[in-house]
């Protein structure tokens, strides 16, 4: 194959910091090449230099051969690289036409906006790639699946030959994911070079040609996929061996911790009803838009409930909101960490103390010494990489947001810890670390409620399955017995 993009000798620094050093990457026509690593371990600054958002201090860019010099994202995209972000830059009030045109929009000699040529664009857009969305149908109105091909299609139309994807599939479920990578192999057929960020190594594996793994911000090396192992791969990425990703199950639970009966949501018919058990683990899988997070954020008071009553220890609760959840001892760990869990520009110790402002406090006054001590204690449990308490965590990798996010509602000792997508977007390390936190609160009696798209997740981490379709719990499992055949099924109620 024909080399399309090389990136040689590629290094970033920033104030305190060497993000990459001596980097190098290439990428052939045609094939999917993908870039691991652990959290910090610079494929995001990587990507971004690639795609003109960042500027290397060193290092030299060859597109086709010919050194190029990056300075925008848009210089990228006229060239022919195209970059889609793990968060979508879509307009969610504005139609899918619209995003895949911004500021291209054809108009008359009068600069209006001519919607019937648009939509014909849009469409020859969409149905070029097979993808089945209305152009004119609100982007707010799409799952995030559709999204996603969206973003690719918005890419594509600026006639890339190199697209950059990061954690392309952490939104979608297994089945969405697989719809995805069939749709990314067609691409490759047409001559487009896909450059892929995942930690998802079961995907790199089914869909990748190559990957090229980075450790630290240095080069460590490019395998040929049908060379090597998963093992071999992970070995690359942590310098060691990880052992087994999930821990051993307990062969013990207590008695009910809470009982859900006869919840209902708003503009919903299903009324859900299960329990929970001291010390157990119980896991909630099911496909996008299934109603697994509505029900958590329920539960939680975040959202109202139409009817149905909780239950804690066989105390009836009234929460209307998350600070009577918290003072029930309930902690809840949202799906998008970024927008509903965490305050970016705040620092690790504020975030951490969040949610437990009084214990803190004396006579009303926040203590720092407390605050500090609170957040130190933390840190060091969960190993979170920060040079300092004070650091803002926006600044921190994904895997160390998310421990900033999982410290604050261990601060509250809780009775139920609620994690939805607990381990997205998050290296595998991380993932492990995560992974045996929750069976260690699980094994002191905590009971824990995992929602996830991930099945090999709920397979390995789960003591008991509940299984949403529609809004309804469809079906209950054994995590010894069942298959992830037998949890499809019932996801799609097939």
């Amino acid at each position: 194959m024909t080399l399309v993009l090389d990136a040689v000798g590629i290094t970033k620094e920033f104030p305190g910091t060497r993000a990459l050093n001596n980097v190098h990457l290439d990428l052939r026509a045609g094939e999917i090449h993908a870039v691991m690593g652990e959290n910090g371990a610079g494929k995001s600054t990587l990507m971004k230099i690639l795609a003109g958002i960042d500027y290397p201090n060193s290092g030299e860019i060859r597109f086709q051969g010919q050194p190029v010099q990056l300075t925008s994202p848009r210089e990228a995209l006229m060239l022919g690289i195209a970059i889609v972000h793990q968060e979508l830059s879509l307009v969610p009030p504005l139609t899918v036409a619209e995003n895949i045109f911004p500021g291209r929009l054809p108009v008359n000699r009068f600069g209006l906006v001519r919607y019937g040529m648009l939509f014909e664009q849009a469409q020859a857009a969409l149905d070029k790639l097979n993808i089945a969305v209305d152009p004119r149908a609100l982007v707010s109105q799409l799952s995030v699946a559709q999204q996603q091909l969206v973003e690719i299609a918005k890419a594509l139309s600026y006639n890339c030959k190199v697209l950059i994807l990061d954690e392309p599939t952490s939104a979608l479920t297994d089945s969405e994911a697989n719809l995805l990578l069939g749709f990314l192999k067609r691409l490759t057929q047409e001559g487009v070079g896909i450059l892929y960020i995942s930690h998802k190594i079961n995907e790199v594996f089914a869909a990748a040609d190559r990957v090229t793994v980075l450790r630290d911000g240095e080069y460590v090396g490019t395998e040929s996929i049908a060379e090597i192992t998963p093992d071999h791969v992970i070995r690359m990425m942590v310098g060691r061996e990880l052992g087994d990703l999930y821990p051993p199950r307990s062969e013990k639970r207590g008695g009910v911790l809470l009982e859900v009966r006869n919840l209902r949501l708003p503009n919903q018919t299903a009324r859900n009803s299960f329990q929970l058990y001291e010390g157990e683990i119980l896991g909630i899988a099911g496909l996008l838009g299934s109603g697994r997070s509505e029900l958590a954020r329920a539960i939680f008071g975040v959202d109202p409930k139409t009817e149905g009553e909780i239950l804690l220890q066989g105390r009836t609760l009234h929460i209307q909101n998350p600070q009577q959840a918290i003072r029930y001892g309930l902690g809840y760990l949202p799906e998008d960490r970024k927008i509903a869990g965490l305050f970016l520009e705040m620092s690790v110790k504020l975030n951490i103390e969040a949610a437990t402002i009084p214990e803190v406090s004396h006579y009303g006054l926040v203590s720092a010494a407390k605050e500090r001590a609170l957040a130190e204690q933390y840190v060091g449990m969960l190993n979170i990489s920060t040079p300092s308490v004070e650091q803002e965590v926006r600044r921190l990798s994904g895997g160390n947001q998310q421990k900033a996010l999982v410290a604050r509602w261990l601060s509250i000792n809780p009775k139920i810890l609620i994690v939805d997508e607990p381990t997205r977007g998050i290296d595998v390390g991380a993932k492990k670390e995560i992974h045996f936190l929750l069976r260690e609160l699980a094994h002191k009696g905590v009971g824990v409620i995992m929602i996830s798209s991930e099945l090999p997740e709920i397979l390995g981490m789960s003591d008991r399955i509940l299984v949403m379709h529609e809004g309804s719990i469809a079906a209950e499992y054994a995590s010894k017995t069942v298959t992830e055949e037998e949890i499809i099924r019932s996801a799609s109620n097939s």
